[in-house]
C-alpha cells in the first residue's frame, strides 16, 4: 500500500507541474491467464490451475519536459506476481547535448536484450512472453549512467550506448550486488533488417541466506580448512561477463529475430550459460502467426571434485553443489497475434519445454490481451 501510495504521489506531483513542464503520460498493460497442460509440472510460474497472477501487470509511463535539454523519466509497473504493488521500475534524468548525443543518470534499464528496454511492454512484440531461455538474467534494471549517441553510417542508422553502475537488490530468491557494472550496446539499422552487439561485465556477488544448502556448504570447508575450495564455489566480487549478439528482419510480411547471449563467471559456483533463440513469424493483415525455437545449455564444466580425497562426503557435496547448476533445455513455441484494435492485441501461444537433465517435457498453454494507452 505505501508503495502504491508513493506512486500516486508521484503521478500527482508530476501533473500539478504541468503549468512549467510539459508532462507526458503513457500506460500499457497485460492480462495475461496461462496454465500447464500436464499435471504436477510448473512452468513460467504456472501449474494446471488456470492463473491471471503470473504475468499480468499495468504501468504507466511519466516524461517532463524540464526544459533546457532536461528530461524526466520514471516508469511504475504493477504486477500481479507481486500482488500488484506499484513499484519504480525506472527513475532517471536525461541530458541531450544535441540531437546525437545524451546522458542519462538514475535507475534505467540495462541493454542487454533486443526488447530490454520493452520487456514490460508485450504490446511491442508478438509473443505472450520474450523467449525466456534467452531473457534469463534476474534482474533487467541497474543505477548509474548511460551515454547514448547516434548516427548515420552511411545508409545505416547506428546507436552506440556505454553504460556504468551498480546493482544491490532481491534477484532469483537472493540478494545480488553487481559491483563497476559496465559495458556496450551497440545497435545498426537499413531498410528491414538490424543487428546487435552487446558486451558487459561486472564483479558479482551473491548474499546467501543461512539456511541456504550452499551457504553451510561454504561455511563447512571453511572451519574445516579448506579455504581455496570454499572459494571456489563462494560467489563474492567475482568478474562475470556477459556477451549478447542479435539480428532481426521485417521484410514485407517476414519476420525474424534471433538472439545470442552468453554468461561467463569466474571462480565460483554459478556455471556458463550459452542460450539463443530463433523466431520466424508471417503477417496476414490483422493477424501474425509465429514459430520459436529456443535453446538453452548451462554447465560449469566442472569435473567430478577430487581435491579431498580423503574426505568423500566432501567431494560428493561439492560435485552435488555444482551439479544442480547445470541445465539443458530446449522449448518449442507456436502461437498467434491478432491485432484487433488499434491499440490492443489479443495473443495465444503454446510452448513446450524439454529438460534435456531430467528427459521430461512440459506444455504452457498462454492467452492474453496486450494494450497502450
Amino acid at each position: 500500500m505505501k508503495k502504491l501510495t508513493l506512486a500516486l504521489a508521484v503521478c500527482a506531483t508530476l501533473a500539478s507541474a504541468a503549468a512549467s513542464a510539459e508532462v507526458r503520460i503513457n500506460g500499457f498493460a497485460s492480462i495475461v491467464a496461462g496454465k500447464t497442460l500436464d499435471s504436477d509440472a510448473t512452468l513460467y510460474g504456472y501449474d494446471d490451475e488456470i492463473s491471471f497472477k503470473e504475468e499480468s501487470m499495468f504501468a504507466l509511463q511519466l516524461s517532463a519536459d524540464l526544459q533546457e535539454k532536461l528530461t524526466a523519466t520514471a516508469q511504475i509497473v504493477a504486477s500481479g506476481e507481486n500482488n500488484y504493488d506499484a513499484e519504480f521500475e525506472w527513475a532517471y534524468l536525461t541530458y541531450e547535448f544535441n540531437d546525437g548525443l545524451q546522458l542519462s543518470a538514475g535507475k534505467m534499464r540495462a541493454p542487454f536484450y533486443k526488447y530490454s528496454d520493452f520487456l514490460d511492454v508485450g504490446y511491442a512484440y508478438r509473443w505472450v512472453r520474450t523467449p525466456q531461455s534467452v531473457y534469463s538474467l534476474d534482474f533487467s534494471t541497474y543505477e548509474g549512467l548511460s551515454l547514448l549517441h547516434t548516427s548515420q553510417l552511411g545508409d545505416w542508422d547506428s546507436s552506440v550506448q556505454v553504460v556504468y553502475g551498480s546493482f544491490d537488490d532481491e534477484a532469483g530468491g537472493a540478494r545480488t550486488i553487481l559491483d563497476d557494472f559496465a559495458g556496450v550496446n551497440w545497435s545498426v539499422s537499413r531498410d528491414w533488417f538490424s543487428a546487435r552487439a552487446g558486451y558487459f561485465v561486472a564483479d558479482t556477488s551473491v548474499v546467501l541466506s543461512d539456511t541456504s544448502e550452499l551457504k553451510g556448504l561454504v561455511d563447512l570447508l571453511s572451519a574445516s580448512g579448506f579455504g581455496d575450495q570454499a572459494d571456489s564455489i563462494d560467489i563474492d566480487g567475482d568478474r562475470g561477463t556477459f556477451l549478447a549478439l542479435g539480428m532481426s528482419v521485417d521484410y514485407n510480411n517476414i519476420l525474424v529475430d534471433a538472439e545470442f547471449t552468453k554468461l561467463s563467471q569466474d571462480d565460483n559456483v554459478l556455471p556458463d550459460e550459452s542460450q539463443y533463440y530463433v523466431s520466424v513469424g508471417y503477417r496476414l493483415d490483422d493477424t501474425t502467426i509465429h514459430f520459436t525455437y529456443e535453446d538453452n545449455d548451462d554447465s560449469n564444466g566442472a569435473s567430478d571434485y577430487d581435491q579431498l580425497p580423503q574426505i568423500p562426503m566432501l567431494n560428493a557435496a561439492v560435485n552435488g553443489a555444482f551439479a544442480s547448476m547445470t541445465a539443458k533445455s530446449n522449448v518449442y513455441t507456436i502461437g498467434a497475434r491478432y491485432d484487433f484494435h488499434p491499440s490492443a492485441a489479443f495473443k495465444i501461444d503454446l510452448s513446450r519445454f524439454k529438460d534435456k537433465v531430467s528427459d521430461t517435457e512440459t506444455d504452457v498453454l498462454s492467452v492474453g490481451v496486450d494494450l497502450v494507452f
